[in-house]
Formats: structure tokens, sequence, C-alpha cells
């Protein structure tokens, strides 16, 4: 093997960077992050790339071209985790790129164009609830209203920013030009079960879903449990509860839609009383926004009928809204090309979850590779590759690499 135990040592290594003791859990602007950070960083000095932290906290390291300061090709992906962690959600991307950067050098390649690898700075959004803080802002996309967003301790972004030693005044400087990035790849575990099925390492993306989160309620009437007929009640959670199965049932009549219920909450809450309101979540993710959109008519036609069908109110209320995100045609081409060279069949899927990617897409062509994980389990520590997927991930993306350089040259 030429980079997997390499890889896997480097993500070891940043896997005992963690905020809570036997588990890894490394959020935004914090010690831990900057400790995985400082230790990247490293990584990339030795690799020969250039080490710079933009506004925002975004890691980035470059390999210049024949043209100092010209445009790039970008691999990156993200260092800060969920709580309670895996290992490979994130980093794999990371020191997967510094490993290219590494056999570009034992080879000897000269590069046409220049080469960055970054490290976002906050692709889960765990601490102040955005997520892709540090992709938004490499890409220009970044609200600004999101730096009065604050954590669980009542601390904003814009004074953790200060304290880690960045101006939140500045942000607006990360932001990268689209004449200034060429292509953007990236590499992650799938975090699901299809490459595990299908018995193959690695798969290339077709699209990052796009996503719709909705909240409802139901407002029914809260009655003695003991006292009020079956006939007579107006039962909030027993509606939702049908609620969550018109979901379930909706999704699984078309492939690559699916549909969460992830977060219940019922008032009063108590065990002799009937349900008077009941609060839900709806996250609902296809690759194709006609279909999601479509299936999202379909799902609040069926909640109006359930609250009328049983007496209750209903009421909503939109918390996020995403388009998908295709990959570039070309660069796809690129990465099925060099998993065939690798000698394996080329399977391709759409990623469910999001990623830097669907930041970075608003300003330069994106592409992914999918490495295969155990059970498809991720955010997870049970989150697992092995080093011979780890292996093929790193050979394929060094391929659709090297292949894009002399794609470009003389260009």
């Amino acid at each position: 093997m030429i980079f997997a135990p390499r890889i896997q040592d480097r993500l070891d290594a940043l896997a005992a960077i963690t905020a809570e003791p036997g588990a890894i859990t490394r959020l935004y602007l914090t010690p831990e992050q900057a400790q995985a950070e400082a230790l990247v960083a490293r990584w990339m000095r030795e690799a020969g790339l250039t080490v710079r932290y933009d506004a925002v906290g975004n890691l980035i390291g470059r390999l210049e071209g024949p043209e100092p300061g010209g445009p790039a090709v970008v691999i990156g992906s993200h260092l800060d985790t969920v709580r309670n962690a895996g290992r490979y959600d994130g980093p794999l991307g990371v020191i997967t790129g510094i490993a290219c950067v590494e056999a570009l050098a034992r080879d000897g390649t000269r590069l046409p164009h220049a080469l960055e690898v970054v490290a976002f700075a906050d692709e889960e959004g765990v601490r102040f609830a955005a997520t892709l803080i540090g992709s938004r802002a490499f890409a220009g996309h970044l609200d600004p209203a999101v730096l009065n967003a604050a954590d669980a301790d009542g601390i904003t972004l814009a004074a953790a920013l200060r304290t880690s030693g960045l101006d939140p005044a500045a942000i607006a400087t990360a932001a990268r030009r689209p004449d200034a990035i060429l292509g953007y790849l990236e590499l992650h575990i799938e975090q699901g079960p299809m490459l595990e099925k299908a018995g193959l390492p690695v798969g290339v993306v077709t699209a990052i879903s796009g996503a719709s989160r909705l909240e409802f309620t139901l407002i029914g009437e809260a009655g003695h449990a003991g006292t009020v007929a079956m006939g007579e009640r107006r039962d909030a959670l027993a509606g939702a509860a049908e609620c969550v199965l018109a979901v379930e049932a909706r999704c699984r009549a078309e492939q690559h839609l699916v549909g969460t219920v992830g977060r219940m909450s019922a008032e009063p809450g108590v065990g002799n009383t009937i349900s008077g309101r009941v609060r839900f979540t709806l996250d609902l993710r296809a690759p194709d926004d006609a279909q999601r959109l479509a299936a999202l008519a379909d799902i609040q036609a069926a909640f109006n009928s359930i609250a009328a069908r049983r007496n209750l109110d209903l009421g909503v209320s939109l918390l996020h809204e995403a388009g998908a995100v295709p990959c570039d045609p070309g660069l796809t081409a690129l990465i099925r090309d060099a998993i065939a060279a690798e000698s394996l069949p080329v399977v391709a899927m759409p990623s469910g979850a999001g990623h830097d990617g669907m930041a970075v897409a608003a300003i330069a062509p994106i592409a992914m590779v999918f490495v295969r994980c155990r059970g498809g389990i991720s955010h997870n520590p049970a989150e697992f590759a092995s080093l011979p997927d780890i292996e093929a991930g790193a050979r394929v993306l060094f391929r659709a690499l090297k292949a894009f350089w002399a794609s470009r040259r003389g260009a």
C-alpha cells in the first residue's frame, strides 16, 4: 500500500485530539480544533505546502504553480466533528489530499496550475447551529447574520472569532473569486450502505441531495386518559404518529428520496393525559429538486387530510431549504475513469448527506469520491473504513488529479 497506512496513522493522531475523553469531539473555534489544525498544518508544510488561515479560520495549504497567485484546483473537506464522532468523516478527505501532494512530489510531477488542500473550519455546524460556515465563507456566500448566532454558553460566533485571533469584520476577505478555482475534489466516506451492499470500495457521486426541513404543529385538545371516549378525542399525538407513517410511505415509493421525522415533543407530556399539542420536524432530501418538492407537496397534503379527519389544527414553519447540487460532468468523468483504471466497477450514487462541496459549487465545478464505510455508519464511534478501501479511494483521487492536470496542460 502506498497511501493508506500513513493516512490511517494521521487519522488516529487526530482522533486523540478531543474535548471529551473516550470520545472524538472537536467543535469550531475551540482549543481542540486549533490543536488539530496546528498538527495538520505541520503535515502540510512537511509536504511542501505553504500554509495560511483565512478570516473565518479555514486552513489552506497551497502548492504554487508556474504562475504565482494563479488559479488552483482544490482538494477539501473538514476537521470539525459532531459530538462523539468517528475518525473518518471529514478528516479522511483532508489527510488524503495531503497524501496526494506527497505522491506528486515523489513522482516529480510538474503542475501546470496551483494545487490547494483546504481544511474547512466548520462543516458540521454543531456549535453555532449553522452548517458549512467555512465553505460558505470560502465561496463568498456566508450570511453576515450568522455572526450573531450563539452557542450553548451564549458566546456569539463574532466573539468566538475574536477569541481565536480572527476578525469577524474581515470575513468577506475569505471569499475566493470563481476564476481562482479551477475545480474542487472531495473524498469522503459514503455515510451510507450502498457501496457495502455492492461489495465495492469506492464510488462516484452524481449529486448532493437538496433538503427541506420543516417544523409542524398539530393542535388538538388535552383530556383525561380515562374519561374521554376514543371516538371523541382530538389526540394530537395520534395524529402526529399517522403523519410519521405518511412520510415513510411516501418516501419508500421512490428511489433516492428520504424523509425523516427526527424530533417530536408532546404537550402536556404526562402519561395519563391525551396530548393536546405536538411539534415535530420533517427532513426531506432528494438529489433532484423536482422530486423533493413534489414529495413535499404530497406529504403536506397528507398531513392536511389527517388533521381534518382528526379535527386537529395544523401549523407549519420552514426551517431550512437547500437545492440539490449536481456534480460537474467533466470532473465526474475523470473520477469514473480513475475507478475503471483501478480495475474496479464504476458505481454512481447521489449523496444524501451535505458536504462542503455544496457551498463551493457556487464558484467552481465540483466532484466527489465516496469510500465504503462499514455498515454505512457515520457520526458515531463505530465509523470505520478499512485500509484497502482507503487505499482505493486515495488512488482514485490521485489518478483523477493527475488526469485533471493532463487535461489542463496548455490551457
